[in-house]
């Protein structure tokens, strides 16, 4: 998950979009390079992507497709990560998430870097895993 300039330029966190979660990663979310697993970011991001549509589908849903992830620059580990997301889109039984990932550097604190984006969609699911209609 490492694909660094040498100097990634500095972002300001987005104001048109919500904070749906903030974590910080741990040595134990590294691989052996040091840098924290992609694996493990793509899983927070499906886990703040799922926020947002949370509210509008009322119950149970899946995430049926990572329609786009790009890693920008590498996470490391004491970042505080700063997950922020909006609707692209909403269908009937679908969602579409777009969520940004940007760092704040454990030595830098102020200073933002953009590491992620990816746009994800989910689907409302009834008790039997069947998609199902998003209330209105």
């Amino acid at each position: 998950m490492s694909v660094e300039s040498s100097s990634p330029a500095q972002s300001t966190l987005p104001v048109d979009r919500e904070l749906v979660l903030k974590v910080i990663p741990m040595p134990a979310d590294c691989n052996a390079n040091g840098d924290i697993f992609g694996g493990w970011v793509m899983a927070q991001v499906d886990l703040a992507g799922s926020v947002l549509p949370a509210r509008h589908v009322q119950g149970r849903m899946a995430t049926v497709a990572v329609n786009q992830f790009v890693f920008k620059h590498p996470v490391r580990v004491g970042d505080i990560l700063s997950f922020f997301a909006h609707i692209e889109r909403i269908g009937n039984t679908s969602i579409t998430v777009q969520v940004e990932v940007y760092a704040e550097r454990f030595r830098a604190q102020g200073q933002y870097v953009k590491v992620t984006e990816a746009s994800l969609t989910y689907v409302a699911i009834d008790d039997q895993g069947k998609p199902r209609v998003i209330p209105r």
